[in-house]
Parts: structure tokens; sequence; C-alpha cells
């Protein structure tokens, strides 16, 4: 099977899984497209109480897919379009989706990944998962709207210690830091997203789609940016630092920055 986003539905909870399993699930452009659209169909549908998003095989998402970046968000008005339209709207379907979201995680969950993660609403790991972000090593930033996820969830430090290291969190790390809700043994990852999910269905459906929206809504908002920082925040097309990143990225080299 192509990469894709598959999609599944017992009774009242579904599941929503990540397929790309030889690139260790990185998301690509379409993957992107195609979560906005599931999830938004989800949230239409009132027979449902819960939804679980998880990885094929052994992980949950190894970002965003960077050898199509070359070709898909080279410039800034394909960035912009990548970033502001393709990511932040599947992402916002995920935070829109008027059931609760559980991610059930196993093995990598970075960059894209931990995105996704930060935007459900209870986050299940495996105790051998890893999280974060090494984009730093591809000479980019995270976009304002990808990173205002993992603010909600993680606060400003360990956003800024995920982004500034690059090194990947241990579960137990993860879930000390507060970007985990529990962390249980590799193979009772299925079985605890599944209990938690059921416990969730048995509740009240209204009273959980409100307390979703209630809690979503009461925490402080990021400061919304202008268009002119939006735009200043994929500077980083143009230098010579994130050439070397993606050139670094597919010869498989460690990257040679110079500030530039």
């Amino acid at each position: 099977m192509k990469p894709d986003i598959l999609l599944q539905r017992d009774g009242a909870i579904a599941r929503v899984t990540l397929f790309n399993p030889e690139k260790l699930n990185a998301i690509n452009a379409a993957m992107w497209r195609r979560l906005k659209l599931v999830m938004d169909e989800l949230s239409a549908d009132d027979g449902l109480r819960v939804v679980i998003i998880d990885g094929e095989g052994g992980n949950f998402a190894a970002g965003g897919d960077i050898e199509e970046f070359l070709t898909e968000r080279s410039t800034l008005e394909q960035a912009q379009r990548y970033h502001g339209e393709w990511v932040a709207q599947a992402l916002a379907a995920i935070i829109a989706c008027r059931h609760p979201v559980v991610a059930a995680i196993r093995g990598t969950c970075v960059g894209g990944g931990l995105e996704i993660a930060s935007q459900c609403d209870l986050r299940i790991a495996g105790d051998t998962a890893r999280f974060g972000a090494p984009i730093l090593r591809l000479g980019f930033s995270m976009a304002p709207t990808e990173l205002a996820g993992l603010l909600a969830v993680a606060g400003p430090n360990t956003a800024l210690e995920i982004l500034l290291e690059g090194r990947l969190l241990s579960a137990a790390e993860a879930l000390q830091k507060g970007l985990v809700t529990r962390v249980v043994a590799d193979a009772e990852v299925d079985v605890e997203a599944a209990a938690t999910a059921r416990r969730i269905a048995f509740g009240a459906p209204l009273v959980a789609r409100a307390h979703k929206q209630l809690v979503r809504r009461m925490m402080a908002a990021a400061r919304t940016l202008d268009a002119t920082e939006m735009e200043a925040s994929f500077s980083y097309l143009d230098t010579a630092d994130y050439a070397e990143g993606m050139a670094a990225f597919l010869e498989k080299r460690p990257p040679q920055f110079r500030g530039e």
C-alpha cells in the first residue's frame, strides 16, 4: 500500500492510523491533506464517542517526509501553503474534533508526529517511545501554527529544550515533563489506549465534548502573529544552512552549518 491515513471503526470508537511504514510513518503532503478530511468526517459523526490515533507497525511517526520538501516547500509561497494550509488544517482538525482524541504512541514520535500527538487530548506511550523535533540539524524552524500545539502541552521551557538541543526524550522523561499522559509497556499500548477509549465512551458523550471544548477555550492562547511575522518564520528558506541541512539529510552525512 502507498502512504495513507487508514480509518477503522468499532462501534463508538474510531482508529486513525498513520501509514507509511517504509519511512517510519513519515507524513507526506497527501497524508496531511487526508488527515484533515478524515478528522472532519469523524467530528461530524454523532454516533462516535472517541478517536484513537496511532502509527502503523512499531512507530507513531518520524516527522514529515523530508525528501519531498525540496519540491513541495522550497519557496515562501510553497512553504506557506504546506504549513499554513495542509499541516495547520490537519492539526486544527484534531483540535476541533468534537470527540476526545487519544494518541497511542510506540517507537518514534518526532517532528510532525510530535505535533500530531500534541493536538490529541490524551497520549498513551510505550516505555521505549522517543519524542523530539531535531530539526536544528536540518536548518529550518518549526512553523508557528505547529509550535503552538507543542507549547500548549509542553510549555515554553520544554519546547525550547526540545528545539534548541534537538535530542530525543525518553518516554519516562516525556512523562515527567508533561508531554504524555501515561507510560505503559510497549506491548500494552494498544490495550491501554483501547481501555482508555472505552472509559471515555462509557460516559455521557455530550459531557465529554463539552469538557474538551471548555478546556481548549480556557487555556491561555499564544499571541497571534501578524502577516509579517508569519512570513519571517520561513526566512530559513533563503539560507545556506537550510540548503546544507537538506543536502546532508539526503546524502546521509552530518551537516556543516555556517550561520549564513
